[in-house]
Order: C-alpha cells, then structure tokens, then sequence
C-alpha cells in the first residue's frame, strides 16, 4: 500500500502539473485576493472528490454511454469558460487607465469564489471520464473497491488542495509586481483570452 500511495501522489502532480482551465481560474482569481483564490481550490477540489466518489459507485459509466449527456454537459462548460474568460477580458478593459487602488473593484464574495472553482471541474466531462479511468488503476490487488476509491478521491482533493495553494501563495508573494495596474491588465488579458480559447476547444472536442 505506501508504494501504491507514493506511486498514486506522483501521478497526481502530473496530473496537477498539466495546465487546463482550473489553473488559469486559480491564478486569475488569485490576482484579485489570496481568500479568493484560495476558495476557487476549494471549489475546484470539492468537484474533484464529489467526481471521484461517482466514479467509485461506477456512475461515470452512463455518462460516457449517453453521447447526448456528454454533449450537453460539454457544451455547458464551455459556455462557463467562455463567461469567466469574457469577464476577465472586460475587467481588463475596465481597468485601462483607471488608478491602481480602482483595480480591485467590487470584492467577490467568497461563495462566487468557490462556486467558480466547483462548476468549472463539475461541467468538464471529462474531468468524470478522466477520474473512472484514473482511480482504479492504483485500488490494490484484494482491496475492497468502493472505500478505497473513495478515499484515493479524498487524498486526490486534499493533495491538489495543497499543490494549487502553492500557486495562491506564489501569486500573493508577488503582490508588489502584481499590484501594477498595467501588469494586472496585462494579465487578466492574457488569461481571458486562454479561458476563451479554453471554451472554444471544449465546445469543439467532441
């Protein structure tokens, strides 16, 4: 079992590591507060362990059997990413000429925050067909499948929960170059028109 873990935990920051659209979320929101950030984790990884337990109970399966769910849940997500990369893009441009304290703007509340994170990973089916083919591979030989499924879901959300607050905790550190209107602009820019391009795949991976 601890070499399964350790074996698991690797896999898991690759999987972690591999850039997608909850890691441009994160470090948007993050550039607005470190609590908002932080609460898009959350959410993320609260969708993370809710997609894990469906996997356990083998429920992912009549997703991937329904091609019209598969669609539907598709094309919702990519409207979410289109929407979160077109509010980043009109935050930008908001911000064009404003004073640096007028950046912030209205503080998101924590609930929009982590609402953000949990609906991003949970309209991403493949996110769900990604967590039934991951899962299995690291239950032991003899073990019993559903708790330990589930408790591989669990460990995967707390262990990502540590990994993206690095990326909160880098961009909070960097507060003083970040704090630049322009370079805010410029980032907040960027990752609009990712989370765009982002949506426009997802709608278009069929």
């Amino acid at each position: 079992m601890p070499t399964t873990l350790i074996a698991f935990l690797g896999a898991c920051t690759l999987v972690a590591a591999a850039p997608g659209p909850s890691t441009v979320l994160i470090i948007k929101q993050s550039l607005h507060s470190r609590r908002s950030g932080f609460l898009t984790v959350l959410g993320n990884e609260t969708g993370v362990f809710i997609w894990g337990v469906v996997a356990a109970f083998g429920l992912t399966a009549l997703l991937t059997a329904s091609e019209t769910a598969y669609d539907v849940m598709r094309i919702v997500g990519a409207v979410v990413l289109v929407g979160f990369g077109v509010q980043a893009l009109r935050a930008a441009r908001r911000a064009k000429g404003a004073e640096e304290v007028a950046w912030q703007g209205a503080p998101k509340s924590g609930w929009a925050s982590y609402r953000g994170g949990l609906l991003l990973n949970l309209l991403n089916p493949k996110a769900a067909v990604f967590a039934m083919s991951f899962l299995p591979q690291f239950v032991p030989e003899g073990a019993p499948h559903l708790p330990t499924m589930i408790g591989l879901a669990a460990l995967w959300a707390v262990y990502e929960v540590g990994y993206y607050g690095l990326y909160v905790w880098f961009v909070g550190r960097m507060k003083s170059v970040l704090s630049r209107a322009g370079v805010r602009r410029r980032l907040e820019q960027v990752s609009g028109g990712v989370l765009l391009l982002l949506g426009a795949r997802m709608a278009l991976d069929g």
